[in-house]
């Protein structure tokens, strides 16, 4: 949910018209990506729209608003966890696309448990004595523990933990530990090369739905695409091979299959 602030750029205004054109105050919802689908459809514009972004609106409310279902590659909500608001210049707006100021956490403790589940569902023995879900349990106890909402802008004390650990199925394979660490790790890289190096890319990955490509158009599409064998190697970036100082006979054969 993205908030009015518009003290922090000099408008003085204390009441300012939005959605449906009704009002909206400094700190009121502007723009929302909804939880679940609405029992209304949503009304969309033609292109960008009032909103700017190709947002919508729904009877009764003065924020913009986009489904889970219409989020696109062209809009789609910030993620608080890897782009932090950045408010150290002052008073002013601050840096809403600025670099995290966070530090990157090269090992993570949760990835400690994540290999441990996976060896166990390959049949390895944990010194702990543990199975694959008792350590999925771990990660997925402490997952539902809450202490603040950011969409709500308001500290919320929550424990999920007996929920989110019954939920665990009771026998744990490859795919349920992927989705967990999908979970555990989403938007910070982790995707790709888990379902490369387990194998798993073309039969998880080779179809997904996903909005329009275009503002306003949020209609999800069906995305199917060939994964072929050789695609669980990239390309080795053509720079790097010009800069190889041997024979250019030599030089050929270092591009990975099938990449010219």
């Amino acid at each position: 949910m993205y908030r009015g602030n518009w003290p922090k750029a000099g408008v003085t205004n204390a009441t300012l018209y939005n959605a449906n054109n009704l009002p909206v105050t400094p700190g009121s919802a502007i723009l929302t990506f909804l939880d679940t689908e609405p029992a209304t459809a949503i009304t969309y514009p033609t292109g960008t729209g009032a909103s700017n972004v190709g947002a919508g609106t729904l009877p009764g409310r003065a924020d913009y608003v986009i489904s889970p279902r219409g989020i696109s590659r062209i809009v789609y909500p910030g993620l608080w966890k890897l782009g932090p608001y950045r408010t150290d210049n002052g008073t002013g707006l601050g840096q809403p696309n600025a670099g995290s100021t966070r530090p990157f956490n090269v090992a993570k403790f949760s990835e400690l448990y994540f290999v441990a589940a996976e060896a166990a569902v390959k049949g390895a023995t944990t010194k702990s004595g543990k199975s694959a879900r008792e350590l999925i349990n771990v990660i997925r106890a402490r997952a539902g523990k809450w202490r603040f909402d950011n969409n709500g802008n308001m500290a919320k004390v929550q424990d999920n933990s007996a929920a989110m650990v019954a939920a665990t199925p009771t026998t744990i394979d490859i795919n349920y530990i992927l989705a967990e660490r999908s979970r555990e790790y989403y938007a910070e890289g982790y995707r790709w090369f888990d379902l490369v190096r387990t194998q798993k890319w073309n039969e998880l990955a080779s179809t997904y739905r996903i909005g329009g490509t275009n503002y306003g158009d949020h209609t999800p599409l069906t995305v199917t695409r060939t994964i072929q064998p050789y695609h669980y190697l990239r390309p080795i970036p053509q720079f790097q091979l010009e800069r190889l100082d041997v024979s250019p006979d030599v030089k050929a054969t270092y591009q990975n299959p099938e990449y010219q």
